[in-house]
């Protein structure tokens, strides 16, 4: 119907599952079955399922559920085993790295040897995951773009965990595990290494990071807006373009000044996203190995005013 919205409405069109393709796709390893969900269909598709694990997804949710459990355990122990306690402190609650004095060595467990083993199984399952996701693309034939732009947001996760520290030769500059205690670490990183609001990769970083919530919201409300008129099918309208893709495009031109097209657009998104977390994390591996004080080399190159 003409004034039929597909997103916050009482309307829900619902068929039979949609199990997607089988030809040259092995379905060994999916499940039989799909069912809906209403409450999902309020905001987008409500279909679940088929899904798809195989051997790498298997071990990627062992091995991270892994990690998770270690890590709500640590949280347990530290609210002394008082389910008020955890509650009300859970977000202040942290699993820590080891301490400096402990280097690259393996600390006592409760020092930080616990923190380590923990970081090895979501190391794994993490790294399982994006084979997971290389190798069903390759079984469907598709591009690898969704595994490339997960390892962008990977090399930032090792990063963090596992290239700086070691660069560094210290656990301890790991991040911990807890909600406000990583955002401590943050603020104290950027306090202890001069600000990284002086960090140029740090920078582009918020600027793609920002650019991409612009694409994504601007792509997201074109197609939703021309979904009465089939905009919503987008490979359909990549082959036939029909009045919604000439509307969307035309709407585009006249108001960003370029065309968009329905393909081009998705790449404007992915390279934004991709860049976001591949800059930042260029910018987090030369702090402290490069350069140890961010102001201070922007006073040297012009970057920031001279006192």
């Amino acid at each position: 119907m003409a004034e039929y919205q597909n997103i916050f409405t009482q309307v829900q069109v619902q068929g039979a599952p949609e199990m997607g393709m089988v030809e040259d796709a092995d379905l060994g390893d999916r499940t039989k079955s799909a069912s809906f969900s209403t409450l999902m269909g309020w905001l987008g598709n409500a279909q679940l399922g088929p899904v798809y694990l195989g051997p790498w997804g298997v071990l990627s949710l062992m091995t991270g559920g892994t990690w998770f459990v270690m890590v709500g355990l640590w949280f347990w122990n530290e609210a002394g085993y008082n389910p008020a306690i955890f509650m009300r402190e859970l977000f202040y609650l942290s699993l820590e790295p080891p301490a400096p004095e402990y280097g690259l060595g393996f600390p006592p467990m409760a020092e930080g040897g616990y923190y380590l083993i923990a970081s090895f199984f979501l190391l794994i399952g993490v790294l399982s995951w994006w084979v997971r996701a290389y190798t069903l693309a390759a079984q469907m034939k598709m591009g690898k773009h969704v595994a490339w732009a997960f390892a962008s947001a990977i090399w930032l996760f090792l990063v963090l965990g596992l290239i700086r520290p070691v660069l560094m030769g210290s656990w301890s500059e790991a991040v911990p595990y807890g909600i406000f205690t990583h955002l401590d670490w943050t603020n104290l990183f950027s306090l202890t290494y001069g600000n990284l609001f002086y960090n140029p990769f740090h920078a582009l970083s918020i600027a793609f990071l920002y650019g991409s919530t612009l694409l994504f919201a601007m792509h997201g409300a074109t197609i939703l807006s021309v979904t009465r008129l089939g905009g919503d099918r987008e490979i359909e309208q990549i082959i036939d373009r029909g009045s919604a893709s000439e509307r969307a495009a035309l709407f585009w031109r006249w108001t960003m000044g370029f065309n968009a097209t329905m393909e081009g657009i998705h790449r404007w998104a992915w390279w934004f996203a991709v860049l976001c977390t591949l800059t930042g994390g260029i910018g987090i591996l030369l702090t402290g190995t490069v350069v140890d004080n961010w102001y201070v080399w922007a006073q040297d190159h012009g970057y920031a005013p001279l006192d």
